[in-house]
């Protein structure tokens, strides 16, 4: 073991390939970050370069070099070199919940872009200590939630919050982000292999940004650069712990649990569930470990300016058919340290439009989608259908606020202008929690399907509970926007409807034990 472990190489031949697959992927969050934070969050370009993606970038490295020293470790005990890191970064449903769903309407509420940081510090922090949690308590939390509630979740957030929202943006410029876009669906969708192993992804960003610039030569300038860009220079990474502290004490963090919740166990089942992904495909490793490896990057993150957890992330199978091992990881968290800590990602931004990469976004979430219904049983897609409609409630009312801000009204002025073909008060019940709202719809339906009626009936006794506390469905509308209300008896009509619907399932389990049975197609 040990003479093999001393020919074990720290870099092989397709770690290369997979580098370039890692990388374009590390660098579209980075790319995203950088926009978002400053479109949705109001945050000033300098302030992320300098403070949010130097900490996004030595949680990266961190986890990179870990997972990296796993494989190899895991190689030299085994007595093999076709080991595969676990592929490592941002994640990108967390990205896009934070941003739209907390530190966005922080910033529309109270149009202070440091108090909508530091709610994204806490909402980073706490999902990473729900994945810590998660390193203990994973497999229970698998084995008493169906899939299809799980997945159903994550599928109607990125339908609506990743795929929808970046289609329009496609469609908004066609001559520039529609063949990138196309391009990486057909290739994806083919499985296509490319001249020279080229990443579909890198490919694409290459395509689109030869597009633009020959566009803008061409005397039809799409593409517009920011004017004045953050110089380079060493941007070092700096403790966020003071500015936690700051948000614990003088605001009310916890009632974004309804976001955080849910996505912290999202990122635990996901990380499962690539970690049996890695299994299949002939690398075990070491469950509790990687889930902790992957809460103490979030931590990392959050305490030192970034509010994106990062995880594990899908498509281990396919890094290890390009013939990657751990060289590609410990490459990737080398490369994407070196960019943020210089300013490079703001370089990178005034040559590579966002247009080229978008349409990366768009498969990701045609993905995540499909997975819903191809990792669960067929009788159960009424289930996942069912818990896609909260999620578009949340995305419906992203776009009504939005169109009223622009018009200079709100939803506080306008909602009982409202006609009758529009039922805004059901899209503003339906928004509050509505990832957690998302999951007890599909799990409750899933269990009615298997006639489980007593198991479909806790979670109508727990989304009662939730209604009770203003979890899910309760909220208040000020000058501000929509606001959360978290306490006792905050939606009474919706606790005492889910009441009643336990009481007819239980109804239902007394009547199913007399031996009626219906048949199921």
């Amino acid at each position: 073991m040990l003479s093999l472990s001393m020919r074990l190489k720290w870099f092989y031949r397709g770690d290369l390939d997979g580098f370039f697959g890692l990388f374009a992927d590390n660098l579209l969050q980075l790319m995203l970050i950088s926009v978002l934070c400053v479109g949705v969050a109001g945050l000033p370009a300098a302030f992320v370069a300098g403070r949010i993606l130097p900490g996004a970038a030595l949680s990266i490295l961190a986890g990179n070099a870990y997972y990296a020293w796993s494989a190899r470790r895991l190689a030299a005990s085994q007595g093999r070199d076709d080991v595969t890191a676990l592929p490592y970064g941002i994640n990108t449903v967390s990205l896009f919940a934070f941003v739209f769903l907390i530190m966005g309407p922080v910033y529309r509420e109270t149009k202070d872009p440091m108090l909508a940081w530091k709610a994204g510090l806490f909402a980073c922090l706490g999902s990473a200590l729900i994945e810590i949690v998660g390193a203990f308590v994973g497999g229970w939390l698998r084995r008493h939630t169906p899939r299809a509630a799980l997945l159903s979740a994550l599928a109607g957030i990125a339908l609506a919050f990743i795929s929808m929202s970046f289609v329009f943006q496609i469609f908004a410029s066609p001559a520039l982000a529609l063949l990138p876009a196309f391009f990486i669906l057909f290739v994806y969708a083919s499985r296509l292999r490319l001249p020279w192993g080229l990443p579909g992804g890198f490919a694409a960003m290459l395509l689109g940004t030869a597009l633009a610039w020959g566009l803008k030569w061409a005397g039809h300038p799409l593409f517009h650069p920011d004017p004045n860009p953050a110089t380079l220079g060493l941007n070092l990474p700096s403790e966020s712990v003071s500015d936690l502290w700051d948000f614990l004490k003088n605001h009310d963090g916890w009632r974004y649990a309804s976001v955080i919740l849910p996505m912290g166990l999202f990122n635990v089942v996901g990380s499962l569930q690539n970690l049996e992904s890695a299994e299949a495909a002939g690398d075990r490793f070491d469950t509790r470990s990687s889930l902790m490896a992957n809460g103490i990057g979030g931590l990392a993150a959050a305490l030192l300016g970034s509010p994106f957890p990062t995880t594990i992330y899908i498509g281990h199978p396919g890094w290890k058919a390009m013939g990657a091992r751990w060289g590609y990881s410990w490459l990737n968290g080398v490369v994407i340290t070196l960019l943020c800590l210089t300013g490079g990602v703001t370089l990178v931004l005034q040559v590579i439009p966002i247009e080229a990469m978008i349409g990366i976004l768009l498969w990701i979430g045609m993905v995540i989608a499909a997975q819903a219904f191809h990792d669960v049983p067929r009788h159960h897609y009424l289930a996942v259908v069912l818990g896609f409609i909260p999620a578009m409630a949340g995305w419906a009312l992203l776009l009504v606020d939005t169109s009223l801000r622009a018009a200079g009204s709100s939803l506080f002025l306008s909602v009982d202008k409202f006609g009758p073909d529009l039922f805004v008060r059901g899209i503003l019940a339906l928004n509050q929690g509505f990832i957690i709202s998302s999951m007890v719809f599909a799990a409750m339906l899933v269990h009615v399907i298997e006639r489980q009626f007593l198991r479909a009936a806790l979670w109508c006794l727990a989304a009662a509970a939730l209604s009770w506390l203003g979890v899910i469905h309760a909220y208040t509308l000020s000058d501000l926007g929509v606001e959360s209300r978290l306490g006792f008896g905050m939606a009474p009509a919706f606790a005492a409807a889910y009441l009643a619907c336990a009481g007819l399932l239980l109804g239902f389990y007394y009547w199913d034990k007399t031996g009626v049975k219906t048949p199921r197609d």
